[in-house]
């Protein structure tokens, strides 16, 4: 076996590279055959299911496109997704890991972290630390193009992060693997006072939606979640040393936005035609500030809630 495995690897290089990739694959759990980034078809998902967010859209499409397109990149894809609850950073993420391989986000080389669950002690952080490096690590050496997904950034463990910073940049080296090609994704809600107000004076100055630009938000956002003790880049040095490819931020959804939401939940349960659920649930939501009264206060977060109390 491991004689045939020698030549397919060797024949990998030739021009029929597709043909022995294909026989390679039938015999091998490797994630190289599993890597099977659909580019087109994320930036039509993000296009069509992905609401009131062009920046989103318009970042992830345009730096994961990039990425993936540099056969040798100088350091990893990381992004940090920023935005109040219910705007569609989770969203996004399973986009990202449904797009990347073929078994989507049940690929083994797809890496969910939640700190209530990996990591609910805060005296154990030094633990976790070594833990956290030794899992990146072996993870790397097994798949250079794994992704890592770490959730709820808010509630992670000051400092703990940190010991991924040589992971990000572009000097360090990993036995037997190219590390620079995996992505890495961070979640959170920090940063989302800073957004959410750019997004209120853009609309009181009435301004479109789309007026507003990565370049209003991107500082904030940084200096935020570096400043915060609520968030897990609490003084990191991986904000120091610039180690992150782009801040995304998630912009508070309007009515029209929610209303959207409800009418793509309510098709996948056959029930496209119920104008009547979708216009009681946009009614029904709690929007702000007071005054104005332009944002769902929880975004898409409560909409399977609300129709299955209207249906």
């Amino acid at each position: 076996m491991l004689a045939i495995l020698s030549v397919l690897i060797l024949y990998l290089c030739n021009p029929v590279f597709g043909v022995f990739q294909k026989l390679y694959c039938t015999i091998s759990d490797s994630c190289e055959c599993d890597f099977k980034p659909k580019i087109r078809d994320l930036e039509w998902d993000l296009y069509k299911n992905l609401y009131g967010q062009h920046l989103a859209q318009d970042i992830v499409s345009e730096e994961v496109s990039k990425f993936l397109q540099n056969k040798n990149p100088e350091r990893p894809l990381v992004l940090s997704f920023h935005g109040s609850s219910g705007t569609g950073k989770t969203l996004v993420s399973s986009m990202l890991g449904n797009h990347l391989y073929g078994s989507a986000m049940s690929s083994p080389y797809v890496h969910q972290f939640v700190p209530t669950l990996h990591f609910p002690l805060p005296e154990r952080v030094q633990e976790y630390r070594e833990e956290l490096k030794s899992w990146v690590k072996g993870n790397l050496t097994e798949c250079a193009r794994s992704v890592f997904f770490f959730d709820e950034m808010e509630k992670m463990p000051p400092g703990l992060v940190d010991v991924l910073e040589p992971f990000l940049g572009p000097s360090h080296v990993v036995f037997r693997t190219n590390y620079r090609k995996a992505i890495y994704v961070f979640i959170s809600t920090t940063g989302e006072e800073v957004i959410n107000t750019v997004a209120l004076e853009n609309r009181q100055a009435g301004r479109d939606r789309e007026e507003v630009k990565l370049s209003d938000l991107q500082e904030g956002i940084a200096q935020t979640v570096y400043n915060s003790n609520t968030s897990g880049f609490f003084h990191s040095s991986i904000i120091q040393q610039k180690l992150i490819t782009r801040f995304v931020p998630f912009l508070p959804l309007s009515r029209r936005h929610v209303e959207r939401c409800a009418r793509s939940q309510l098709c996948q349960r056959g029930n496209c035609d119920r104008d009547d659920v979708v216009e009681a649930v946009g009614g029904d939501i709690v929007y702000t500030p007071v005054q104005g009264q332009y944002f769902s206060s929880t975004g898409c977060k409560a909409i399977p809630a609300k129709i299955n109390f209207f249906l």
